[in-house]
């Protein structure tokens, strides 16, 4: 209902475009969430993903005259497919090493965006043409924010039954713990790279709808680990368990990060108050915001369940001769 009643109420297009971006970050980190929800795998590569899709969809426009919602799911299928080689490769580690994988992921690929300018532009930046050249620019806000609305609740959806299925079973057991379920006869690193190929198509989904909406991509941006680093903490920040987790941090997040944009420009502090949040997410509250507050009133009401209620001689006199009545009949 808010995705609906939202552009009516933006005072501004500058508000609405901001809205436009909260709903980039909330369909990135539920993309994410697909893998680190479910396996427990934590990859700061997402934003490279993202990247792959933007810049796929921006090419397949311009090199190859596409329509352009038609070089968007073609990008995302490329991006899919490309995560395929990409999954062997980087789900055959675990912890640690799986997080540097991923950050190395972003450092190639933005050195190979950066080198071939003759396809990609280079430092240059790609320009992206807009799907609706002859709209003002407020009405493209508004009609990229209900885009991405859909697919936010896409993704949502898709999680949801993924959650609820067998396959969601076996991709938990992996993330309590891989060997034993490997022992009992799950194919681990099947469903590893099922899922994160999933994960991948709405990752480049996202990215693509950013070019076409943004229209100029630079792969300093499109391929930066801060990106992947934001979505993670977006994940966390609201509960990679829950389903509408990484939706609540996104907007936390996502809000914050253009407030401190607005007041302080390209200063980096924007970056120590996220490193802040993080901190204090992780320290306080390692679930997310939704278990905590969930496990907090469950806990408020078991305490008033159990209390001892005083009662008094006249209560006592009252509750006797309801059960002599009772006896009686």
């Amino acid at each position: 209902m808010a995705i609906l009643v939202f552009p009516s109420l933006a005072p501004n297009p500058y508000i609405l475009s901001s809205g436009v971006i909260v709903l980039n970050w909330a369909v990135l980190a539920t993309s994410w969430n697909f893998v680190g929800g479910f396996t427990g795998y934590i990859s700061l590569g997402h934003g490279a993903l993202a990247g792959l899709g933007g810049y796929a969809t921006g090419l397949l426009i311009t090199k190859a005259d596409m329509p352009s919602f038609v070089a968007l799911i073609a990008a995302a299928v490329l991006v899919a497919a490309l995560a395929v080689p990409i999954g062997f490769a980087a789900l055959r580690v675990r912890g640690a090493s799986f997080v540097i994988v991923s950050i190395a992921l972003v450092l190639i690929l933005l050195l190979v965006f950066q080198s071939w300018s003759s396809v990609t532009g280079g430092s240059r930046g790609l320009v992206v043409p807009r799907p609706f050249p002859g709209m003002l620019r407020p009405e493209h806000h508004r009609v990229f924010f209900f885009l991405y609305g859909g697919l936010l609740l896409l993704a949502l959806a898709t999680w949801w039954l993924l959650d609820r299925s067998r396959f969601g079973m076996g991709l938990k057991a992996i993330r309590e713990d891989e060997d034993k379920a490997e022992s009992l006869g799950t194919p681990t690193f099947a469903y590893k790279l099922t899922v994160f190929v999933i994960s991948a198509a709405f990752t480049a989904l996202a990215g693509g709808l950013y070019a076409l909406w943004f229209g100029d991509l630079d792969p300093v941006f499109q391929f930066s680990v801060l990106t992947g680093s934001y979505i993670v903490l977006m994940a966390l920040l609201g509960g990679v368990r829950n389903l509408y987790g990484p939706v609540l941090g996104a907007i936390v997040v996502g809000i914050a990060l253009e407030y401190f944009k607005v007041e302080f420009g390209n200063t980096p502090l924007h970056l120590v108050t996220t490193g802040l949040l993080l901190g204090l997410v992780v320290m306080f509250m390692p679930d997310g915001v939704i278990p905590s507050v969930t496990a907090l009133v469950q806990r408020l009401r078991n305490r008033e369940q159990s209390s001892i209620r005083e009662v008094t001689a006249a209560d006592l006199a009252e509750q006797r001769k309801r059960e002599r009545e009772g006896a009686n009949s």
